[in-house]
């Protein structure tokens, strides 16, 4: 028995872009990003874009698809860690003095 290639690259697809959607709708729900690491997602949606980038120049739709879709998931996410990281460092810059 052989397995098609592409197939496998949907299911692989399926597999690790659909792993985001738990920690989305967590972090949406709960707006709480203090145990994810600014650097860890940064680094892993630049890894992402870079992925999209490659299967976009080598012409592989199941890299295309599972890199588009994870990255706007991820980017989500490093959006929300950004926003919160900032908020909280201006309420920090803003308290007075003891």
């Amino acid at each position: 028995m052989s397995i098609d290639a592409t197939l496998l690259g949907y299911i692989a697809a399926f597999c690790t872009t659909f792993a985001f959607i738990p920690q989305v709708i967590q972090t949406l729900r709960t707006q709480n990003t203090e145990s994810i690491s600014l650097g860890m997602y940064s680094l892993l949606v630049f890894g992402i874009f870079l992925w999209l980038i490659y299967g976009l120049l080598v012409k592989d739709f199941p890299i295309i698809v599972a890199n588009g879709v994870t990255l706007s998931l991820a980017s989500t996410i490093l959006s929300l860690k950004i926003k919160h990281t900032l908020a909280k460092r201006s309420t920090r810059e803003l308290k007075p003095e003891s």
